[in-house]
């Protein structure tokens, strides 16, 4: 069962997935597809053909622009923006205004269980990776790999954080999470999970 708010905007032709919420003043445009389970936010925007997986959690006023992909259990904080245009304008180098034929809309692809921090911006196109966490406030630029830790203006990498989203702690065998004690096995700026 789907509850969705009298004052939301959820196209007709927006598939939205059981389960699902979506709070007051959300906008859900054509041909998005929402998984089960999700929240939607206050305010949010989820642009024509955006998909989310299961799961995912995109807070008050975030804004999610087409063409962008979200994986399962992906977390979009407050305020966040996905951009889709890397060389925007609002006019064209003759004056006249531009229209959805006078450019070429690139996405943001976010992996399963990742989280972005409240008011950060990742400029598309950019691939964050799995479970990794962009700290409030940062500017995504550049892809992300999985677990990565990021925080700043440009973003880059400070640490690793595991699936719990606690930063992990380096030892003599690898990097281990202080929450779950999973480890893991960072090889040429990639880290993997250690098989159990």
């Amino acid at each position: 069962m789907k509850n969705i708010a009298s004052s939301a905007q959820v196209a007709d032709a927006a598939a939205v997935g059981d389960g699902t919420k979506i709070w007051d003043l959300a906008q859900v445009r054509e041909d998005a597809s929402i998984g089960a389970n999700c929240i939607v936010g206050r305010g949010a925007y989820i642009g024509a053909g955006v998909v989310l997986g299961d799961n995912c959690k995109v807070q008050n006023d975030a804004l999610v622009y087409e063409p962008a992909v979200l994986g399962n259990g992906v977390f979009i904080g407050p305020a966040v923006v996905l951009t889709n245009d890397t060389y925007p304008r609002a006019v064209n180098p003759d004056g006249t205004l531009k229209s959805a034929h006078d450019w070429e809309p690139v996405g943001v692809t976010i992996r399963d269980g990742a989280s972005i921090g409240a008011r950060t911006v990742c400029v598309a196109p950019v691939t964050i990776g799995r479970w990794a966490t962009i700290a409030a406030g940062a500017v995504v630029t550049r892809d992300v790999p999985d677990y990565a830790l990021m925080a700043g203006v440009p973003a880059r990498r400070i640490g690793w954080v595991g699936k719990a989203g606690h930063p992990l702690i380096e030892d003599a065998e690898g990097w281990v999470c202080p929450a779950t004690g999973e480890r893991y096995i960072e090889n040429d700026e990639t880290l993997t999970e250690q098989p159990a």
